[in-house]
C-alpha cells in the first residue's frame, strides 16, 4: 500500500476494521490528514521566502525543470540504475567506470593544457598512456597506483580560468544542474568524452551505459541528499556552485569579500 493509501485508510482492510459505518466516521479525519501531506509537499517545491539568490535569477523555471527531471529520475533512470547495480558484478562495473573515467582523461589533458597547466597536463597524460597501455585499454587503472591520479578539467573550468563568469544557473531538461558558462562548454564536453569518437562503435549505447554507470554510483549519495535536505533544490544547486568555484580556482577560490572590509588584494587567478 502506497504512504497516501495508508494515511487515507485504504478500504480494503481485513472484515474486523468496524464496518462502513466506522468508515464514514473516520472520513472527514482521513482527508484532513491528506491534505495536510498535499500542503506540505507543496510548500517544499516552492521558492522559500527571503530575497532572491542573485546567482539564480532564473530560479522559478529552474524549480520547475529540477522537478522535472527528479520524477524522470524516479520514474525510469534510478530504477534502471538500481537493477544494473544489482545484477554486473563490481569488477564489471568497476571496469566501466575505469573505461569511461580514462576516455574522460584525454579530454581533461587537453584542458589543463588550454589552462597552461602544462605539469599537470603532462601528468594527466602520462596517466592516459598508462592506463590505455598497461590496463587494458583503460578497463584497469595502474597509473593511480602509480601515484598519477585523476586531475578532472573540463571546458567549463577552462573558460572560467580565461575569465569568464559562470552566468546565471541553470537547471537543463535531464541533464540538471549547470551554470550559463558550463552550458557553453558542455557540447565539446560531450563530444570529446563520448567513447565512441576515440574507441568507434555504437555512440547511443555506449553513452546509455555510462549514463546508467554513473546514475549507479550516485544512488546511496542522492539518497542522502534527500534524507538530509530540507530544501533538495537550494541544496544542489548551492554545492553545485560552490564546487564549481572551488574547481575553477584548484582548491583555494578567493575569500568572499563583506561591505564593511576593506580593500584585500587581488585574489591570485584561476588556474594559477
Amino acid at each position: 500500500m502506497s504512504a497516501l493509501g495508508r494515511l487515507a485508510g485504504d478500504d480494503r482492510q481485513p472484515a474486523h476494521d468496524g464496518g462502513p459505518a466506522l468508515r464514514r466516521a473516520l472520513a472527514p479525519r482521513r482527508w484532513a490528514w491528506i491534505a495536510a501531506v498535499v500542503v506540505l509537499t507543496g510548500c517544499a517545491s516552492v521558492r522559500p521566502p527571503g530575497p532572491p539568490n542573485a546567482a539564480d535569477p532564473w530560479e522559478r523555471f529552474n524549480r520547475q525543470m529540477f522537478a522535472f527531471n527528479e520524477a524522470v529520475d524516479e520514474a525510469v533512470l534510478a530504477p534502471v540504475a538500481r537493477v544494473y547495480r544489482d545484477v554486473v558484478p563490481s569488477l564489471v562495473r568497476t571496469g566501466v567506470s575505469n573505461f569511461f573515467g580514462n576516455v574522460g582523461d584525454i579530454w581533461s589533458t587537453a584542458n589543463h593544457l588550454l589552462q597552461g597547466k602544462v605539469e599537470s597536463g603532462v601528468h594527466m597524460g602520462m596517466r592516459v598512456l598508462t592506463n590505455t597501455l598497461m590496463g587494458i585499454g583503460g578497463l584497469l587503472d595502474p597509473a593511480t597506483e602509480f601515484g598519477l591520479k585523476r586531475q578532472s578539467e573540463d571546458l567549463g573550468q577552462t573558460l572560467g580560468v580565461w575569465g569568464f563568469g559562470p552566468g546565471p544557473y541553470l537547471v537543463l531538461p535531464l541533464l540538471g544542474p549547470s551554470s550559463l558558462r558550463d552550458t557553453v562548454g558542455m557540447p565539446f564536453d560531450r563530444y570529446a568524452t563520448s567513447s565512441s569518437v576515440w574507441w568507434g562503435g555504437d555512440a547511443a549505447a555506449q553513452s546509455a551505459l555510462h549514463l546508467v554507470n554513473v546514475r549507479a554510483e550516485l544512488l546511496a549519495t542522492t539518497k542522502l541528499i534527500g534524507d538530509v535536505s530540507l530544501d533538495k533544490y537550494a541544496f544542489v544547486r548551492d554545492g553545485y556552485l560552490a564546487r564549481r568555484l572551488d574547481q575553477v580556482y584548484d582548491g583555494s577560490p578567493p575569500l568572499p569579500k563583506f561591505e564593511d572590509e576593506g580593500a584585500d588584494p587581488e585574489p591570485p587567478k584561476p588556474g594559477k
